[in-house]
């Protein structure tokens, strides 16, 4: 029996691009193009209906534009998975797109294999930013030592947060690790109160970094 293809829908506003997505992906048999979208008003609706493993969002688009999609589509389905595919390597996009809640960044200049590693990384529960996007972030002003602060670590705090950084609920990691919905809460908050962040894309970030994402 085969197994399941990952679903993905392309948004793009430039038909010629989704075509060539579309050929690309066509040729790995595990990656299946259910839809395509040319706005991000249209994936709202598009991901409520049709549930895709992944969206390949690009950032320039008409309209409210590939982050404003992004920020939207994850404040109504915390589940999405995200994947910004965009001409803009600068640092300052892969952070917003994170911050937004994408759960991937590559640029549109990568080698095509790229694109289909993020896909079945991010599709299984990961997050993927293109390498040399990641040593870009590294040389930034904060002197935070963010290695050392999570050596320190409990296990447990640990564990939590590479589960938060990974995009799993607070839910769905109290019922992983048999634990109050509270106790988790708590985990986070104070996750995130060591290393002086205030969202779990940011939490995704550093693990990233730090090369903690398998």
């Amino acid at each position: 029996m085969n197994a399941k293809k990952i679903t993905v829908i392309l948004v793009d506003d430039h038909a010629i691009v989704r075509a060539g997505f579309r050929l690309l992906l066509a040729t790995e048999e595990t990656i299946d193009v259910i839809a395509e979208a040319e706005r991000g008003e249209q994936i709202l609706q598009l991901y409520s209906e049709l549930q895709p493993d992944v969206v390949i969002m690009d950032l320039s688009m008409v309209g409210i534009g590939g982050l404003e999609a992004t920020r939207r589509l994850v404040l109504r389905h915390e589940e999405a998975k995200i994947i910004v595919f965009s001409v803009h390597h600068e640092k300052v996009y892969v952070q917003r797109a994170l911050n937004a809640g994408a759960k991937g960044y590559i640029c549109k200049h990568a080698h095509p294999d790229v694109l289909i590693t993020a896909i079945k990384k991010v599709a299984n529960g990961r997050c993927y930013v293109e390498p040399n996007l990641i040593e870009d972030t590294e040389n930034t002003d904060n002197p935070t030592d963010y290695r050392a602060i999570i050596d320190s670590f409990s296990p447990r705090e640990f564990d939590v947060f590479l589960m938060l950084a990974q995009g799993l609920t607070p839910h769905k990691i109290a019922e992983q690790l048999c634990l109050s919905y509270k106790t988790v809460a708590n985990y986070g908050t104070t996750i995130r109160s060591k290393l002086n962040v205030s969202s779990m894309a940011e939490l995704a970030h550093i693990a990233l970094l730090l090369n903690l994402m398998t």
